[in-house]
């Protein structure tokens, strides 16, 4: 099945769609396989070694295969509403009603599910190891669990609301780990870093209204409702740059090509902007068909799948270094959530619950 790319419109006057099969010619994206999970999700995908992982809003938790085939299928009974975390052989997952599970990597099984806590709305996250995952919840308590029997390790309280002023309806931005410290966005009382250790907090930082983080083993990037993107130490949260590239921020921040990469809105036209890691010097400026709301992933070592938030779902592959040209797949459904690529077959998941899936062919030298 051919993916629906159309080789006569452009996205906007300065990004071309490549031009799609001539007769005798190769496609750049050839369809893998669209496979729906019967209820719509929010959850995300998250990647194995031969395919994905996922949730959606009937409770589902699923993991398919690079064919698009169901290895397992596991009901929870409420909604997933975040992507599962693989800890060594296990998943762990939470749904709506404040359930944590912890079900077999391989097939599925039940290992132990924990009840009676704060709704997961946060994506959890877990120890390279798989040895402890942690929990933040929409008042912005934060809990460790050890993977192997679910017992809470430490628990910090959550601030007071009138300091924080969180919705309990929504989630926070997902977490990072790294460096044996866990970074979380409270709401009005900043950027936290936490021991991974006990709980005990490392440092603050008074950045409010983040939209999203993103870190590498020496450095935290954080974009924020006010139009800034901030990068930290680590270590200790002290500033490294700072910079405004645009008067509206639509996504989190992500690393990608060796480029940090958020969505942006400039004069009405979506645009994805890419800042040097080091010093936050703008060095790319691309428009899109519609806003971006999550991370981008790369592919091929050279390329950049860029999901959007439009009515068509466009997913848009672009090469920063020639970017006249670009693919353009039609999902139909709005794309919310980061892609998942695995050498050069990309995953991503639709708002309406399917999981949807490119082959794609190397950009020509």
């Amino acid at each position: 099945m051919s993916p629906r790319a159309c080789p006569c419109r452009r996205l906007l006057p300065t990004l071309v769609l490549t031009v799609v099969a001539a007769v005798g010619c190769r496609e750049p994206a050839e369809t893998a396989f669209r496979y729906s999970t019967d209820a719509s999700s929010r959850a995300g995908l998250t990647a194995l070694s031969d395919g994905v992982l996922t949730g959606n809003e009937a409770g589902a938790v699923l993991r398919v295969n690079r064919a698009g085939d169901v290895v397992w299928r596991v009901e929870l009974g409420r909604e997933v509403a975040t992507r599962p975390v693989v800890a060594a052989d296990s998943v762990v997952v939470g749904t709506v009603a404040g359930d944590l599970a912890r079900l077999a990597l391989s097939d599925g099984t039940e290992r132990w599910r924990l009840t009676g806590e704060a709704p997961v709305l946060t994506p959890p996250v877990a120890e390279e190891d798989g040895t402890a995952v942690y929990v933040v919840a929409p008042d912005g308590a934060v809990r460790s669990h050890a993977v192997d029997t679910g017992k809470v390790r430490w628990r910090t309280p959550a601030p007071k609301a009138d300091e924080a002023h969180l919705d309990p309806a929504r989630g926070l931005p997902a977490p990072v780990l790294s460096e044996g410290l866990l970074v979380v966005a409270l709401g009005d009382v900043g950027l936290v870093a936490l021991s991974t250790a006990d709980g005990a907090r490392a440092w603050r930082q008074e950045v409010r209204g983040v939209l999203g983080l993103a870190a590498t083993k020496d450095v935290v990037f954080a974009t924020t409702r006010e139009h800034r993107v901030r990068a930290m130490r680590l270590e200790d949260g002290s500033p490294l740059w700072e910079q405004s590239p645009a008067r509206a921020l639509t996504s989190p921040p992500s690393l990608a090509l060796g480029t940090l990469w958020v969505g942006a809105r400039v004069d009405d036209t979506d645009v994805l902007v890419g800042l040097s890691p080091s010093e936050g010097k703008e060095v790319a400026r691309l428009p899109l068909p519609a806003p971006l709301v999550t991370g981008v992933a790369e592919a091929h070592g050279e390329q950049l799948v860029v999901p959007t938030n439009g009515r068509q779902g466009r997913l848009v592959v672009l090469a920063p270094r020639d970017p006249a040209h670009a693919i353009s797949l039609r999902t139909d459904t709005p794309l919310r959530t980061r892609p998942v690529v695995l050498g050069g077959q990309v995953f991503v998941l639709g708002m309406d619950g399917r999981v949807l899936s490119w082959r794609l062919r190397p950009p020509k030298s």
